[in-house]
């Protein structure tokens, strides 16, 4: 995030957040990992499988320190943030294992303590290591981070881009109300409270229908207009964009002046706290998308999960931190973008999953001119829900996953009840990316972009040990993202 962005008070308060932090590092070494989500990604499983993995002994085979026998133990901590919420590890993983429903998604920040006791693999860090890793695990909506950006807009840059993205594609038809509401406002008229409610509203259902399951569009800012919290109904979040703002600066008492007010009064309570609190102090980061997802809603889905990655990864500096840098401003030096639900494709296509997210990725970069150093992809499944098989269909043979779809799915003209498990060919993913981006670029192609049959399962049921211990939770990938998140700090 560039300096501009932050006043000199906010640039002070992150230099002393951090130079506490560096001081109490010296006691207890510790690497504080963000982890966001885009549009129902996953986090929540995610952190629930890693911690389960990691206190359970997982089978992690790409993950060093576990596998080499260097890790002696692993536990809970209490949290050193007493002012942010708990992650309830405890309720989300009976959820997945006991229950086998997926956990609800959280929808404000909070934190988990993991402390790791292992045997460096230097004897000269032996020497001067306590052989002890203390994993903060910062949990925080997607939408929060794709707030970040506002910091660097006025009010007139925010209704504009705005609404120049609400009258392309699907959205001009989902913001018809909102952009009819606001041709029919005088914006220079005296402020009025209830014009600039019912504005809002018509703004946040706008926003709403773009995030549905149906659209599963991911650029979507401001982020809490979805997640209002304590916030619902106060004037930081009764405002709207006004599209076609005239070039004269607003007249005093207006509604133009009393939008600008508001928003900029969001940026102040809502976007910099988040800011200077939180997301300056991390050290790495992951971003979960759901890719397939996106790919199955078609071409604008894809292309607006690309904008929405191109403002994310514009918030992060990657960069290796040294002491100076770590005192005076972190550097996030790995952030980590994962396409989950791999589970959701025979294996044979998560190489092509992985190489779609990494030119998805890359795209991206590029539009923002930003360099990718730091910044890696992968195709993972936090909770693998499904086995893979074979069946034999007109003398072919078809590669399928099995599992238990979800109570009220439907397949063709079966529906399920959440107990019958089937088997699903999930269709394939083209085996070269540039294929699929040129479909996705000239509409005339776009029948050249493949067909997936994604169904949502239930959670696995987990097998008991012969003492009654249930095994760790099956997954995809989870070692590699822990190896490239914080395998280096357990060396």
């Amino acid at each position: 995030m560039p300096p501009s962005l932050t006043s000199i008070s906010d640039e002070a308060a992150i230099v002393f957040d951090n130079i506490a932090d560096r001081a109490a590092n010296l006691v207890n070494p510790t690497l504080r990992l963000g982890v966001t989500g885009l549009s129902r990604a996953g986090k929540t499983v995610f952190i629930s499988s890693l911690v389960h993995n990691l206190l359970h002994g997982g089978r992690l085979p790409l993950f060093e320190p576990q596998r080499s026998g260097r890790i002696s133990n692993t536990r809970l901590e209490e949290q050193p943030d007493d002012a942010i919420p708990r992650f309830q590890y405890e309720d989300h993983i009976r959820a997945l294992v006991k229950d086998r429903v997926w956990p609800d998604s959280t929808r404000a920040i909070s934190e988990l303590r993991v402390t790791i006791d292992y045997k460096s693999a230097s004897g000269w860090n032996r020497l001067f290591s306590p052989g002890r890793l203390s994993i903060d695990i910062v949990d925080y909506p997607g939408e929060w981070l794709l707030d970040l950006p506002l910091l660097g807009q006025d009010f007139r840059e925010f209704s504009e881009r705005t609404a120049t993205l609400a009258r392309t594609g699907i959205r001009a038809e989902l913001a018809r109300d909102w952009l009819a509401h606001s041709a029919a406002t005088v914006m220079d008229a005296p402020a009025d409270e209830m014009t600039a409610r019912r504005l809002a509203e018509s703004f946040t259902a706008y926003l709403k229908a773009c995030k549905s399951d149906e659209r599963s569009l991911s650029t979507l800012p401001p982020g809490r207009f979805l997640m209002p919290g304590d916030l619902e109904g106060s004037p930081a979040l009764t405002f709207a964009p006004l599209p076609d703002m005239p070039d004269t600066p607003a007249p005093k008492g207006s509604l133009r002046a009393m939008m600008e007010r508001r928003y900029e009064a969001y940026k102040t309570v809502v976007v910099k706290p988040f800011f200077r609190e939180h997301f300056a102090r991390l050290d790495r980061q992951i971003v979960l998308i759901d890719a397939l997802q996106a790919i199955n809603r078609g071409p604008e889905a894809v292309l607006d999960l690309e904008r929405a990655l191109a403002d994310v990864l514009a918030c992060f500096r990657p960069g290796s931190n040294n002491l100076l840098t770590s005192l005076i401003r972190r550097r996030i030096d790995r952030v980590l973008v994962a396409a989950t639900k791999a589970d959701h494709l025979h294996h044979e296509s998560h190489d092509h999953l992985q190489a779609l997210t990494r030119r998805l990725v890359e795209r991206a970069i590029h539009s923002i001119g930003m360099a990718g150093a730091g910044i890696d992809v992968m195709a993972l499944a936090s909770v693998r829900a499904t086995r893979e098989a074979t069946v034999h269909r007109d003398g072919h043979e078809l590669p399928v996953i099995v599992g238990t779809p979800m109570a009220g799915e439907t397949i063709g003209s079966e529906h399920f009840d959440g107990n019958r498990k089937t088997a699903v060919f999930p269709g394939d993913l083209p085996e070269n990316p540039e294929a699929f981006f040129r479909a996705l670029d000239d509409p005339a192609a776009s029948h050249h972009l493949p067909e997936l049959n994604i169904v949502r399962f239930r959670p696995p049921m987990l097998e008991e040990t012969g003492g009654g211990i249930t095994l760790s939770v099956p997954h995809i990938r989870l070692d590699r993202a822990m190896q490239f998140l914080f395998g280096d700090r357990l060396a």
